[in-house]
Order: structure tokens, then C-alpha cells, then sequence
């Protein structure tokens, strides 16, 4: 009986495929992310509100500081406030700042909150701990098995040895321009 190196090489693929799924949308969502974070912030959420108030003469007292908070939501998230300039209110906040120009009464609230899932993403893509870089590098290894296994599962017209041959050259070619055009 000869070995059925086509059948173990498709049963690989697909229990390779289905065991790093997961890791697969991970490293993939946060490479977009981080790739755009000239765009965006992949990690957090900025939050800025602009505060209209009646224009005050005297410093506020917490009290005073509490209750302008509480109208835009943020009183839970006071931690103290100062003067840096006359009339120039400093407020610090859990996440956040807010500033008052009391002479105006024209201030804002900027909050930054951690963004949902993109940000536990994205530690993770940065290799977090001696176990995670294990557990990447064997991902590493096992996307180069499953690429070696997909280039050899389709026959005939689609295989390696025709059409497969052409795409994976592309596929080859495209880095490698990249590489010489931006780095020589």
C-alpha cells in the first residue's frame, strides 16, 4: 500500500487551518489596524466635548467643579482640579482632562477610553510575554505549513504545476517589488 501523502497533506491543512482560525483574524484585524494608525487610533478612543458655561470671577471650589462636571456626565470621573493661570481652570479626570477659560466661560472635555477589542488585539500582535512569542512563533511556522500544504492541494489546470505556478510567483513578486522600490 503506498503512502497518501495527498490525503495527510489536506487533513494537515485543514486541522492547521482550523486550530489557528482564530490567531489568523487576531494577527490579521490588527495588522489593518495598526497599518492605518496614521488614521486612527487603533488603541483608543478619543472623546472631546466642547463646555459653554456663564463666565465665573472667582475659583471654583470642588462643589462648584462637581456640579459643571456632572452636567456633561464626567463628575465620577474627577480627580482634582488647579489654576495653572488666573482664571484658567485645570480639571484632571479618570481617562481624561478638562479646561475652563472662566473668563469666557468656553472650555472642553477630552476622555480617552480604551477601544473594544482592537486594543487587546493589537497587544497581542506587539508579542506581550516570553509565552506568547512561543505560541506566535509556532503560529509563524504553522502559516508557512499551511501555506506549503494550499500550494499543493488543487491538480491539474489549478495546481502547482500551471495556474498555481503563476499566482504563486505573483504572490512571490509582489513583496519582493516593494522591497527593491522602497528599500534600494
Amino acid at each position: 500500500m503506498a503512502f497518501k501523502w495527498r490525503k495527510w497533506n489536506r487533513a494537515i491543512h485543514r486541522d492547521f487551518g482550523y486550530l489557528f482560525f482564530g490567531m489568523t483574524v487576531i494577527y490579521a484585524l490588527s495588522g489593518i489596524a495598526i497599518n492605518h494608525r496614521h488614521d486612527w487610533n487603533p488603541n483608543y478612543v478619543i472623546i472631546s466635548e466642547e463646555i459653554v458655561e456663564q463666565p465665573v470671577s472667582h475659583k471654583l471650589s470642588k462643589e462648584e467643579v462637581l456640579a459643571i462636571l456632572k452636567k456633561y456626565d464626567v463628575a465620577d470621573d474627577y480627580r482634582k482640579h488647579y489654576y495653572p493661570y488666573p482664571d484658567y481652570l485645570k480639571v484632571f479626570l479618570n481617562g481624561g482632562i478638562a479646561v475652563l477659560d472662566q473668563e469666557t466661560g468656553i472650555g472642553s472635555i477630552d476622555i480617552t477610553r480604551k477601544r473594544l477589542l482592537f486594543r487587546d488585539m493589537n497587544y497581542l500582535h506587539y508579542n506581550p510575554s516570553v509565552y506568547w512569542t512561543w505560541f506566535s512563533d509556532l503560529y509563524a511556522g504553522a502559516l508557512i505549513l499551511l501555506a506549503l500544504s494550499g500550494i499543493l492541494i488543487p491538480r491539474g489546470a489549478d495546481g502547482i504545476t500551471a495556474r498555481g505556478a503563476w499566482l504563486t510567483l505573483l504572490g512571490i513578486a509582489v513583496p519582493f517589488i516593494f522591497v527593491i522600490y522602497y528599500l534600494y
